[in-house]
């Protein structure tokens, strides 16, 4: 009787669980906001061929060419062109050389490479990252998912207006 009494009096608290969520953020490349996706289980830091077309980034040819196989595409892609991005979130600065690849998950992927020269560590209840830079410690915490899909609804719909434009 007691034990209920106590447990229906505890107030609730409404987090939004980070349980199923990749950590999202978003950056600055220039003074333009961009989505950031960070994936301990992409073997390579990207960003989107989209954008680096429309932020006139200079591309430099890839000094290990190879083919990538998406899941949901037909046939194999070359990845073979990597651009050095400067970005920032927060106070954090950085420049990360990326490939460039046909991705509409974000504009910039951190995955391994980044996580391993960072020594970042990941919350996995709060989807926070840690990581120190520069001998000053970060942590970036994720979007919440809510604005995640918002974003998602925005990029999607920037490319479908793109697509009228261009036929």
């Amino acid at each position: 009787m007691m034990i209920r009494r106590t447990l229906s009096n505890q107030t609730s608290v409404n987090l939004e669980t980070q349980r199923e969520n990749i950590f999202h953020t978003r950056c600055k490349v220039f003074k333009n906001i961009c989505s950031l996706i960070v994936d301990s289980g992409s073997c390579c830091n990207c960003c989107s061929a989209r954008m680096v077309e429309k932020l006139h980034l200079q591309v430099v040819p890839h000094p290990k060419p190879y083919k990538l196989q998406w899941i949901n595409e037909d046939g194999e892609l070359t990845i073979d062109k990597q651009v050095k991005v400067e970005f920032s979130v927060g106070n954090y600065k950085d420049n990360v050389l990326c490939d460039v690849v046909p991705m509409e998950a974000c504009h910039i992927l951190l995955g391994r490479p980044w996580q391993f020269d960072k020594k970042t560590m990941h919350n996995g209840l709060t989807n926070k990252i840690t990581f120190t830079h520069n001998e000053k410690k970060f942590i970036l915490n994720p979007l919440p998912h809510s604005q995640v899909v918002r974003d998602q609804v925005q990029m999607k719909q920037k490319r479908g207006e793109e697509k009228k434009k261009t036929n």
